[in-house]
């Protein structure tokens, strides 16, 4: 729901255009409809869609969630705490096992392993439970409409007509505030092209169908680079010294590398080589949680842009396959909101990009927090300390 709305827009940023004969955004709503309408009706777009706009009304709601954007003020040990609870736990092993068999050809199709479709099915929408309350059609008229960022909704708009054409999706139908349908909250775009009736009933239903849901899920999660019979995490031990220059999800290095270096299992055992690079990924530094990440890992962040709610969807796959919960060991204390603010603030001055002084510690931060480490004489693990704020601010 609305963890995936954050990603909307690195999602379709380059496979969205706005035709150059489109309607200008903003101004008189019921002036922009007549133009969408006749832009829809070149495209294809039938009676039904084309009156469902009609009945299409701005939500001032929406706006405010576009605005507001709720962003990941958590660390990754209190978010993930929250969200791999016992209840995701037991229903989706339940899940896993009620649908066995559609899992299996799911995976047998797309290369997408139960454990991963399931936990996106969990955190999205707890298997269908919460799929959201906002008008789908007045969500994304609304968003194609205001002259933020139309041009990666107006697509979305689209293909949401074309289902309500197709009687896919009633007008009506409900969802998130970005736009996302169905279980584990697909947009119209991909529900369009990425639909599988999962169940041979002859409807792609991402509401109401498990095995709908299933199908699908895997379909998209294929298209977005998946690699079939490759793991995603694995929780490890990071000795006391390492390279921490090296560390990193992009630094990717073979298994051999890292034990050789003394990186092993939880346990102490030696890790095994899989056939695929991996990288060590530290959430909360050098003395938290420890975890190889591998190319598969890239897709969860295809899906979703955040790092914190994306290594908890992994970390909840990994526990869904049989793994026991990570060991959070003993981090140095998160900086407060107003001190990572005041962090990022120093580092802007010196000149990195950290986007948005919000206070969030994202991909930007990170990264120069790990350029200052390595040239304060730090272990480079890109987790913000005092001493860094400290050392920085003298």
């Amino acid at each position: 729901m609305g963890l995936r709305a954050q990603a909307v827009a690195a999602s379709f940023m380059l496979a969205s255009a706005m035709p150059a004969h489109a309607v200008e955004c903003g101004g008189d709503f019921s002036a922009w409809k007549k133009g969408f309408e006749a832009e829809a009706g070149e495209q294809g777009i039938g009676l039904k869609g084309q009156q469902a706009l009609d009945q299409a009304g701005i939500d001032p709601n929406v706006l405010k969630r576009d605005r507001a954007q709720g962003v990941f003020t958590q660390s990754f040990i209190q978010f993930s705490s929250r969200m791999v609870n016992a209840y995701r736990l037991k229903q989706g092993a339940a899940n896993l096992k009620k649908y066995a068999d559609v899992f299996a050809r799911a995976e047998a199709e797309y290369g997408v392993p139960p454990p991963v479709i399931t936990a996106f099915w969990a955190l999205e929408t707890d298997f269908g439970a919460v799929q959201g309350d906002f008008k789908t059609l007045d969500a994304l008229a609304t968003l194609s409409h205001d002259c933020r960022r139309p041009e990666l909704f107006r697509p979305q708009l689209m293909a949401l007509l074309k289902l309500i054409d197709l009687g896919t999706v009633p007008p009506d139908v409900r969802g998130a505030w970005a736009g996302e349908i169905g279980q584990t909250q697909i947009l119209p775009k991909d529900y369009l092209e990425k639909g599988v009736d999962g169940d041979g009933d002859g409807e792609v239903d991402l509401r109401g169908s498990p095995a709908d849901v299933i199908m699908t899920t895997a379909k998209f999660v294929h298209s977005l680079g998946w690699r079939a019979g490759e793991p995603w995490l694995e929780e490890v031990r990071v000795p006391d010294e390492l390279p921490w220059e090296q560390t990193g999800r992009n630094s990717r290095l073979p298994v051999s590398q890292w034990s050789a270096w003394g990186v092993t299992y939880r346990d102490g055992a030696p890790l095994k080589d899989k056939g695929v690079p991996g990288g060590i990924v530290l959430p909360m530094g050098r003395n938290g949680p420890a975890f190889l990440a591998y190319p598969n890992y890239d897709v969860y962040l295809e899906w979703n842009q955040s790092f914190v709610y994306t290594l908890t969807a992994a970390h909840l796959a990994d526990r869904l396959a049989g793994s026991p919960p990570y060991d959070p060991r003993n981090p140095d204390p998160a900086l407060s909101a107003d001190e990572m603010k005041a962090l990022q603030t120093l580092l802007q001055g010196r000149g990195y990009d950290v986007g948005k002084i919000d206070g969030v510690l994202g991909s930007g931060t990170r990264e120069a927090v790990r350029q200052e480490q390595k040239r304060l004489g730090l272990p480079v693990d890109g987790w913000p300390t005092q001493e860094l704020l400290a050392r920085l601010s003298a």
